[in-house]
């Protein structure tokens, strides 16, 4: 495991991949390996894609403003979360389906993590199971990413296992009462392939025909599978998703309310696993978000696949920090591919940073492995920006070393 007090050269490491030196190279890596319809869903945006490029593209605005002469033979780049030092104020943020981008999934991404030493966030809608996750993450913090039903039957379950597989929080997603609309999505009719299944909602298989343990009823000719219907309202009446749960029918819940819901799922997870809400974009939203009691806080905007239009997470990220005043950790995902990208979003207040897409493209280029390449790219690369910024301790990062530059081109101290 990498820890966070090596030294701060960019270009004496002995382990370089020379064919992947940058998170854009493993991007175009990434682009080849994948088969279209598993690149389109995972790179697309909703509509024009316009909110995954200003994610991007907002952390161009920024500019550092390094400090010199400071003794920055020892830079430590962990940070605590969870009762873990991370190496890194850095995770790997819970992304749906990961056998998609190869056979090595979730768990792989669960080792390379683990070997890397820094949190993993699983999404619901994985195709591995939570238990195996937990299992491959060893002494790494797990977070999951939730989905919250309108059959609470069904998101009961669920967190009972997180708990029991002491997943130390529930990141519970709500930027989707509605799913956005991602056109390639609709144009490639996406499905999951048939040998995949999202593993932690696949029915209790019966026994085989001709299992000499078979029961008789057991035996019969099994029903065929009941289609999987989405949600509606009729008129007054609420009619709720029906069916095996799949991402389409069953993920969005546009019933979801500060009120009843949030007191339900910190009822249900605490005190064994934190709450956390991930999807706030606002000043008045995270000052719900205190109000209620909830652990933390995820500025996000899903990447970029919900609310096209919406503000880019880091030009969210300002207003949340100060309304919630140091209450409650604020973390931030959305547009981060470089290490001083992670830089610049601690220095405007975020405590920690998720990367989603990067780790699927490291999955796609070469499984474990590749996830391992993209941890110590930003790694090294954040490593690298502390020491030429002159700061040997992220506690130390904050808003003086930043300016920003506006359309003009002028240049604004924060």
């Amino acid at each position: 495991m990498t820890t966070g007090s090596k030294g701060a050269g960019g270009n004496g490491s002995p382990d370089h991949d020379l064919n992947c030196l940058t998170i854009d190279e493993l991007q175009a890596h990434a682009h080849t390996m994948m088969d279209k319809q598993t690149r389109d869903y995972y790179n697309e945006g909703a509509d024009s894609g316009s909110t995954l490029l200003e994610n991007i593209e907002a952390y161009k605005k920024y500019r550092i403003r390094p400090r010199v002469l400071r003794d920055v033979s020892k830079i430590n780049t962990t940070t605590n979360l969870f009762g873990f030092k991370s190496s890194v104020p850095i995770g790997v943020a819970p992304t749906a389906m990961q056998k998609l981008a190869h056979a090595d999934g979730e768990e792989g991404t669960a080792k390379a993590c683990r070997k890397r030493g820094v949190p993993m966030g699983l999404s619901s809608f994985a195709t591995t199971t939570l238990e195996e996750v937990a299992e491959a993450s060893g002494e790494i913090p797990n977070v999951l990413q939730l989905y919250l039903f309108e059959d609470r039957d069904h998101s009961r379950k669920l967190i009972a296992r997180a708990k029991k597989a002491k997943f130390k929080a529930v990141f519970l997603t709500v930027d989707t009462p509605i799913l956005g609309r991602r056109n390639l999505e609709i144009r490639n009719q996406f499905k999951l392939p048939p040998h995949f299944k999202i593993a932690n909602f696949v029915e209790e298989e019966e026994p085989a025909l001709g299992d000499e343990t078979t029961s008789a009823n057991q035996s019969r000719a099994r029903k065929p599978r009941a289609n999987s219907t989405a949600g509606y309202t009729d008129g007054e009446k609420r009619v709720t998703p029906t069916g095996p749960i799949t991402f389409h029918t069953h993920a969005a819940n546009p019933t979801l309310c500060w009120e009843k819901d949030i007191e339900w799922l910190k009822e249900e997870c605490c005190p064994e696993t934190e709450v956390w809400v991930k999807g706030i974009a606002t000043a008045e939203d995270a000052i719900l978000a205190v109000h209620h009691q909830v652990r933390g806080i995820v500025v996000s905007n899903h990447g970029g696949r919900q609310l096209n239009g919406a503000m880019a997470t880091l030009d969210a990220l300002p207003d949340v920090v100060e309304a919630v005043r140091g209450q409650i950790p604020v973390h931030v995902d959305g547009g981060i591919r470089h290490g001083t990208d992670v830089f610049k979003a601690l220095a405007l207040g975020a405590d920690f940073v998720w990367v989603g897409r990067p780790a699927l493209w490291g999955l796609a280029y070469k499984g474990q492995e590749g996830v391992e390449l993209m941890l110590k790219l930003l790694a090294d690369e954040f490593r690298l920006c502390m020491g030429l910024a002159g700061v040997t301790k992220v506690e130390g990062i904050s808003k003086e070393y930043l300016v920003k530059i506006d359309k003009s081109g002028f240049v604004a101290r924060l």
